[in-house]
Parts: C-alpha cells; structure tokens; sequence
C-alpha cells in the first residue's frame, strides 16, 4: 500500500512542479521547442528528479507518453547487460507519432563504471532515435564522457513553504489534519524529501484522522529532539553508561539502525549548549562513524563509539 500516495499526488504536466521553477522553466522551453537534449538530473531524493522526468514526457508526447518512455532503476539493474540488452533494445525501436524516444534512468550513479561506458556508446549510437535522462543524487559519479554529452540540471532541497503547503493539501485531499507540532516533525523527519513526506503521513493517516507529533516521529522510526538532545547531554556530562542505556532502549523500541542515530544527531548537535569546537568535532565524529557503518562495521558498537567519543569531549565544552 504505501507508496499509492506518491504516484497519486505526483503532478502531471511540467507546470505543477512546485519548488524547482527555474529547472522546470528551461525544461518547458525544451517542450516547447520540441527538441529535448540528453540530460542529467542531479540533487538529493523527493526533489523532483523523477517526477520532472515524467511530467516532461507527459507534456512532449501526450497521450502516447506511455510508448515513447521507458522508466528504469539502476540500483536494481546495474551492471552492463542492462544497458546491452534491455536499454539498447528500448533505443533501437521506432517511436510512435514522435520523432524520438526517451529513456529515463534513475540512480544512475548506481551503474558500474564498465555499464557507464557501455551507455556512453548507446547514447552515441542512437541518438538521433532516443535522448537519455539520467538521474542521481552524486554527478560527481557519473563519467565525464556521459557528462559532456548532457544538460545538466542541479535540483535543490525544497523550501519550507513548498513542502507545508504539500503537506496541506494531502491533508485537505484525504481528510485528515496535521497539528502544528506533527508538521514541523514531519519538516524534520522528512528534510526535504517530498516521497518521504508522503509515505509518512500515508502511514501515520491510517489509523489517526488527526494526526499528532507523536505518531509522526513513530511511523517515521525516528528519535524525537528532546529525545536525541537528552542522550548527548548525558554523554557531554560523562554519564556514558545512561547515555548508551537510553539510546539501545530506544533503538529497540523504535527499530532505529545506525545511520538513523547519525542523522538525529546531526540534526540536533548544532543546537547545543557546547563551544563551536566541540561541535566541529561532533560533526567530525559523525562523518567517521557514518562511513565505518556503511563499510559494514557493527552498528550498535559504532554507535556506542560515537557516544564514547562524545563523552570525552567535556574538557572542550
């Protein structure tokens, strides 16, 4: 069931796109012209990037939208017999009623380096047939030859206003309220990701025609900031062993992992009552135990590190 929302509330035409005008008035201008080159969407998730995509191809070719475009995920499919078999058989077909096709490949940054160059080449060889969309949230990833061969479009994080407003008419379309506290978590927990807006407040309406802070922060599986900001003042004060004790309780009773610590703490930590320098070495902290995480190293014994770190930075406060 979840994400139903997303694709019912995602916009139709270039137009409705909300938070990216300037993007999404070069894109119109490609319409417009109907000539559309190869390009590269690059910026964070819930941006937009996939939505533009499809909304561009709605605008370009009507009603035959569905036969000139083809939407597929590079994390699910990344090696090179994706780009060999089933993109270049996509490419090598004639449009219907069009004078090309498109092809729009998200996570991009995904592909190996070999599945890149094998692209590079299909984008060279078919493109008087196909133009290619490419999306992900590092360009820096995508090979410069790929690179040199699109428009590329940097998507920015939403504005707050943008993404209240989303959340109003959500509410307002299926019937429940958001109460001023359960918004500004919904702000928090989502940082901008318009899918992740969405798929907490599907989940939070289920059972709740009003929905609270309370049961924001408890379908979004995340820490509260008076929750967080508690923890890391035990930490400060020494007190490790009641800063580690609150934080596995509520790890377990949230079914919170690693990164999902990182990421409240990163939020809170600016808040702090401590000296800038303890602070830059919070965040330094932050940045070495998120990558010990994703390199595979044990959550709970990193996460426990983290605190152990915190803790011993009293003599900087």
């Amino acid at each position: 069931m979840i994400d139903v929302w997303t694709e019912k509330y995602r916009p139709d035409t270039l137009s409705e796109v909300v938070g990216q005008e300037e993007i999404i008035d070069r894109l119109s201008a490609f319409v417009e012209e109907e000539s559309i080159p190869h390009m590269l969407y690059a910026g964070p998730a819930g941006t937009g990037k996939t939505t533009s995509a499809v909304a561009l191809a709605k605008d370009l070719y009507g009603d035959q939208w569905n036969q000139n475009f083809m939407e597929t995920n590079a994390s699910d499919e990344r090696g090179i017999d994706v780009v060999r078999e089933k993109i270049k058989d996509f490419a090598r077909t004639k449009p219907i009623e069009a004078e090309y096709k498109i092809i729009f490949l998200d996570e991009a940054d995904a592909l190996t380096p070999d599945a890149q160059q094998a692209l590079r080449r299909t984008m060279e060889q078919f493109t008087e047939n196909c133009r290619f969309i490419l999306s992900c949230n590092y360009s820096s990833k995508i090979i410069d030859p790929i690179q040199s061969r699109c428009a590329v479009f940097r998507y920015n994080r939403l504005e707050e206003e943008d993404v209240k407003n989303y959340i109003q008419r959500i509410g307002e379309s299926e019937g429940f309220k958001v109460s001023e506290d359960a918004l500004e978590a919904v702000m928090r927990v989502s940082d901008g990701d318009l899918r992740r807006v969405t798929n907490v407040l599907q989940t939070a309406s289920i059972q709740n025609s009003e929905i609270e802070e309370e049961d924001v922060y408890g379908v979004a599986a995340s820490l509260r900031p008076e929750e967080i900001t508690k923890i890391l003042e035990l930490a400060l004060k020494e007190r490790f062993m009641d800063a580690r004790d609150q934080l596995s309780d509520l790890m377990i009773e949230r079914g919170l992992d690693g990164q999902d610590v990182i990421d409240s703490i990163h939020r809170e930590v600016y808040d702090l009552d401590i000296s800038e320098q303890a602070k830059l070495t919070i965040i330094d902290n932050l940045g070495e135990f998120e990558f010990r995480i994703s390199e595979g190293g044990s959550p709970d014994i990193q996460i426990e590190a983290l605190l152990a770190k915190i803790a011993d930075l009293d003599h900087e406060k």
